[in-house]
């Protein structure tokens, strides 16, 4: 089949690429062209999402029969979307937890049950669920928005389990929080992309919390494994969270994946009953965390994106609270 990925140079989208191509279809993508060229043999198209005539222009006399969704950013690229595409037989769309207004610190229950953004706020979660309702009303029973959490694996931008993985890797005494313990759940990039072009092929519908099972792991169980893959000599050395939040370390950013555990005992508690019915895999994070790792071995670390930061404990921040421990 004809398979438009919206976006599709970055992270998830190639993996969305590779899937669609082994899966046999005839895939485009549609990006601003400045992160990258797709594959050989896949249709390249450019233009800007929040310009309403982009899109139709960039396709021209090509119409795709199915689209998967990975760069929906604004509110302006929902709705152009869903004026452009309304006819495809099937439209799978990568949302976000971050969608639901409980979330964090959750818990999140069944997907129909939990309620989303409904706010003119400009901001990340509610312009998701703002797609979510346009291209739903646009595209009905064809169209399946999933809702992602954490999403690892190789050719990740965020350097998040990529600055744990460096970290570790270089050895000594490390900072890690003293609830090392708390739950953590994640989803690789290979997995979701795979099974959002079924998703799409199947003209599957509704919500969809696509992340992987609570309970899957733990971060202390996350960072063992990145120490046993990158055979480090790392030493833990717990740092009650207090004194973490005392010192000025923030939350996801110095210390990535961390959460105080006031949110962290709530917000890996998803319910993935319905993605696990339909079919969303979950390999072991071992596998993700070595198939990363060996990505970085021949990539360059990523650059930060205009305005922000990569995330990563700074050198001066970890040796004070190394002192005196």
């Amino acid at each position: 089949m004809r398979i438009l990925v919206l976006g599709g140079t970055h992270f998830l989208g190639r993996h969305v690429v590779t899937a669609g191509l082994e899966r046999g279809h005839e895939v485009a993508t549609f990006t601003r062209g400045v992160s990258g060229a797709p594959p050989d043999g896949v249709r390249a198209l450019h233009g800007d999402r929040d310009d309403p005539a982009a899109l139709p222009a960039a396709l021209g006399g090509w119409t795709p029969e199915l689209v998967v969704d990975t760069s929906c950013q604004t509110r302006a690229a929902a709705e152009n979307a869903a004026a452009a595409l309304a006819d495809v037989a099937g439209y799978a769309f990568v949302s976000s937890l971050n969608a639901y207004r409980t979330w964090p610190p959750g818990p999140i229950g069944e997907e129909r049950d939990e309620p989303t953004w409904d706010t003119p706020d400009d901001e990340y979660g509610p312009n998701k669920a703002h797609a979510e309702r346009v291209l739903g009303a646009a595209l009905g029973d064809r169209f399946l928005t999933a809702r992602a959490g954490l999403i690892v694996g190789p050719f990740d931008p965020l350097y998040r389990l990529g600055w744990w993985l460096d970290r570790v890797a270089a050895g000594g005494r490390v900072v890690v929080p003293a609830s090392i313990d708390q739950p953590i759940a994640l989803v690789d990039a290979r997995d979701l992309a795979g099974w959002l072009v079924e998703a799409a092929e199947r003209g599957l519908a509704g919500p969809v919390n696509a992340t992987g099972p609570a309970g899957m792991t733990t971060l202390g169980g996350l960072l063992d494994t990145c120490r046993e893959v990158t055979g480090s000599d790392a030493e833990w050395v717990p740092v009650p969270d207090a004194d973490l939040l005392a010192a000025g370390v923030q939350e996801w950013v110095h210390l990535p994946l961390w959460l105080a555990p006031g949110t962290a005992r709530t917000a890996w508690q998803v319910d993935t009953t319905r993605a696990r019915e339909l079919g969303l895999p979950s390999r072991p994070v071992r596998d993700s965390v070595a198939d990363t790792w060996a990505w970085m071995q021949t990539h360059a670390r990523p650059e930060p994106p205009a305005g922000r930061e990569l995330p990563g404990l700074p050198p001066d921040l970890e040796a004070r609270l190394l002192a005196g421990r």
